[in-house]
């Protein structure tokens, strides 16, 4: 239900998930397993995978950190989009990647929850896209010394407020991984 025109399609958008980005995530491996799940699903189902890569003054480009965990590797024929801001579609070219494949639904991934994963959600929905968040594909790590809860809870409010988030001529909602639907109706 998309408010972008002639934008049908559907695709898996998978946030950051390099090596110093889940380092120190809650539940690493399980994450990790159920994004790898999804992006082979994804890629059985002829759905579109987009990467996207975060660099900066603290993830500097091409160091190990940088990587894409060794557990999941795009393929070659799969977009990357290298960012350097939370929002995965500010100042970077993911606009014009979901532009040429049709897409006007995203099903998001990856981490960080309360940093890359809940702005671009936000920044989605705000440009007109459907945006499913996988409830148990994102993660984050401790940041209670500054304050924030603890992981755990930082991804139950996000799962449990992006369920609820609602705008004209949008969707949103919160599906665990075996309840994706690429498909579902718009």
């Amino acid at each position: 239900m998309t408010t972008l025109e002639n934008r049908p399609n559907t695709m898996l958008l998978v946030i950051d998930v390099q090596e110093n980005a889940l380092a120190r995530a809650h539940e690493r491996e399980a994450v990790i397993a159920n994004v790898g799940s999804l992006v082979e699903r994804a890629r059985r189902e002829g759905v579109p995978v987009v990467w996207v890569q975060h660099c900066d003054e603290h993830l500097a480009r091409e160091s190990d950190g940088w990587q894409i965990v060794s557990e999941l590797t795009p393929d070659e024929a799969e977009p990357l989009v290298e960012k350097h801001h939370g929002d995965s579609f500010e100042g970077t070219t993911l606009e014009t990647v979901l532009s040429d494949l049709g897409v006007g639904r995203l099903v998001v991934v990856g981490a960080q929850t309360d940093w890359c994963v809940r702005s671009t959600l936000h920044g989605a929905f705000a440009r007109g896209y459907d945006a499913t968040l996988v409830g148990d594909a994102h993660t984050t790590e401790d940041q209670t010394e500054w304050g924030a809860p603890p992981p755990d809870l930082v991804i139950a409010h996000t799962n449990l407020y992006w369920a609820y988030q609602t705008a004209p001529g949008r969707t949103a909602g919160t599906v665990d991984s075996k309840d994706v639907d690429f498909y579902a109706p718009r």
